[in-house]
């Protein structure tokens, strides 16, 4: 009978508490599963999603007029955006334009020109592409960089997708 009291003023105390420590203790654990989830869901949606979307931003973009990008001088290079991704415009000795997408195919770090060796570098893990074709030919990057056509007008450059 102690044991039926006992237990009775236990209940009491519970409802009279409120919530009980074992209905938090639920609700906290099931708030943490909850988030650990959407932390783990969400950047497996974007991997997942992102080729769509990159189609469909560049599908939009069909060419961007670089204005007095004709002005640059010869063996020198200048970044740009095509659509929302950054691209390297160079001018090389030989007077032949390229553009190329400055994205490293290896993790997506920004590449950069350098002038001293005529080569594209990937400063994050030593990815080295070749400045006049965009070949990958050191280091991690899978595949080489997108490239562009290029028509030099008077007073622009033109630079457009590969049809």
């Amino acid at each position: 009978m102690s044991e039926e009291l006992t237990n009775q003023k236990a209940d009491e105390v519970e409802q009279e508490e409120g919530v009980s420590r074992r209905a938090f203790v639920k609700v906290a654990v099931g708030g943490v599963c909850l988030a650990y989830a959407g932390a783990i869901g969400y950047p497996v949606y974007r991997y997942l999603n992102s080729p769509v979307e990159k189609a469909q931003i560049l599908a939009a973009v069909k060419d961007v007029t670089l204005d007095k990008a004709n002005e640059l001088p010869k063996g020198s290079a200048m970044m740009f955006k095509f659509g929302p991704y950054p691209a390297l415009l160079i001018h090389h000795d030989d007077d032949q334009w390229v553009a190329l997408n400055a994205v490293c195919t290896h993790l997506g770090c920004t590449v950069q020109y350098k002038k001293e060796t005529g080569k594209i570098q990937c400063a994050c893990h030593g990815g080295v592409y070749d400045a006049h074709t965009g070949e990958n030919i050191g280091g991690p990057p899978p595949k080489p960089l997108t490239k562009y056509v290029v028509k030099v007008q008077k007073g622009s450059v033109l630079v457009s997708r590969a049809s």
